[in-house]
């Protein structure tokens, strides 16, 4: 759904001074396609909203957006970079075109669902704020209500002093604990359990191609294509990590899959970068150490997701060491690397590749001790021609046969069908 929608302020807003420089209003919108859950329809509705407005200088800006209800939004505020995140009701976001432009104190906006029963807004300025006012505000003169945020420019302890003082918003974002680790067997069922993880989703959009393509939605169309085809052979147990358009955190992508005691994990991915005609695809196992500086940009690239999305990353906790544990672990990389090279031999058949595809370094989602995992690179969104493979269907259906190919012949050899 796709709309744009354009007017004033409310000068009768209480608490800010009519701006005397027309020019620096300007309408910000974005585009967005949310799926509405179960969850949101028998809890209650999905919120509306709409009309994104902004405006003001690099002193004092203002932010207005329309919403169909009265609501009561937390907020909480963040640092490295400075980011004021705003948690509401799940959202239908009917607010946009697809350029979302920088101005006053704002250096970007992005939103989406965080999981079935909730969405959130992120506003990142361009330093240190205080936020003067936030509040919900009902129309004088139209149905519904007006979000209201106003920002100042702030010094780095006041904002401290601030993020301090609203640490209590923040959600806390508690996970259940995965399963021990366990040693590389079959599974009990017999079938051959694999887990596709399309990376990104919901509020983290991951890169944006440069026909305006949004990653999460290239990694989703062919998670769903791919879990097609394998659903179709009758021989896998096929689980996806996410089926529409929400938020996961890294480490909840890896619980995912250990506790479906997954035979395999393929993280699917469509990267971007500033070379134009830099293309094809690239296959990516774990090390510390990353294989090339542009590996190890990579990974911290997607090791980014949690943070943009205005979640706390606390340290890695490791697993218990031991020998049992150490020998599990070569034997998953062993596996990973393995499952990598048979891939890489089936998908250049279908899609082109790029100059040494085969890759290392620290993705934090590849990090499950005893589940044989890879992230695979479709492409490069930034590059016209890869993007608009990407799009296709019929391309994303011609690598996905091929890829079955390659789990085919790693799972009989895991398992010990190939002889």
């Amino acid at each position: 759904m796709r709309f744009f929608r354009s007017g004033f302020f409310s000068q009768n807003a209480a608490g800010w001074p009519l701006l005397r420089v027309f020019g620096l209003f300007c309408v910000v919108a974005l585009s967005f396609s949310l799926d509405e859950s179960a969850s949101a329809q028998e809890g209650g509705k999905v919120l509306g909203v709409s009309e994104f407005r902004m405006a003001g200088d690099e002193t004092r800006t203002r932010i207005v957006f329309e919403v169909d209800r009265e609501i009561e939004p937390k907020w909480f505020l963040l640092r490295s970079p400075h980011r004021i995140v705003i948690d509401l009701p799940v959202a239908e976001f009917a607010i946009g075109t697809e350029d979302v432009k920088a101005r006053g104190l704002i250096a970007k906006v992005r939103y989406g669902d965080m999981d079935e029963d909730s969405s959130r807004m992120i506003l990142t300025t361009v330093g240190p704020v205080v936020v003067e006012d936030l509040s919900v505000l009902e129309n004088e003169t139209s149905p519904g209500y007006r979000l209201i945020v106003d920002l100042v420019a702030g010094s780095e302890e006041a904002f401290e002093a601030a993020m301090r003082a609203r640490i209590g918003e923040a959600p806390e974002d508690k996970l259940p604990e995965s399963p021990p680790v366990r040693p590389l067997e079959a599974n009990e069922g017999g079938k051959f359990t694999l887990v596709i993880d399309p990376g990104h989703g919901g509020i983290d959009g991951g890169t944006r191609g440069v026909n305006g393509t949004s990653e999460k939605q290239i990694t989703l169309a062919f998670a769903l294509e791919l879990k097609k085809k394998l659903d179709e052979t009758g021989a896998y147990d096929v689980v996806l990590t996410r089926d529409r358009d929400i938020f996961l955190r890294l480490d909840e992508r890896v619980r995912i899959a250990r506790q479906n005691n997954a035979d395999l994990l393929i993280s699917i991915h469509a990267d971007a970068i500033s070379v134009r005609n830099f293309r094809g695809a690239t296959i990516y196992t774990l090390s510390e150490r990353a294989s090339d500086a542009e590996a190890a940009a990579t990974a911290a690239r997607e090791n980014l997701s949690d943070q943009l999305a205005g979640m706390t990353v606390e340290a890695e906790s490791d697993e218990v060491a031991d020998i049992l544990v150490d020998l599990i672990r070569r034997e998953t990389h062993a596996f990973s690397i393995r499952f990598a090279r048979t891939l890489l031999g089936e998908l250049t058949n279908a899609v082109d590749v790029v100059k040494n595809p085969l890759r290392s370094a620290g993705f934090r989602v590849l990090r499950a001790p005893d589940v044989p995992s890879i992230l695979l690179e479709l492409g490069y969104l930034s590059n016209p021609m890869d993007e608009a493979l990407m799009r296709d269907a019929e391309w994303r259906g011609r690598a996905a046969d091929n890829i079955v190919r390659a789990i085919e012949a790693f799972a009989a050899a895991k398992t010990g069908a190939g002889g």
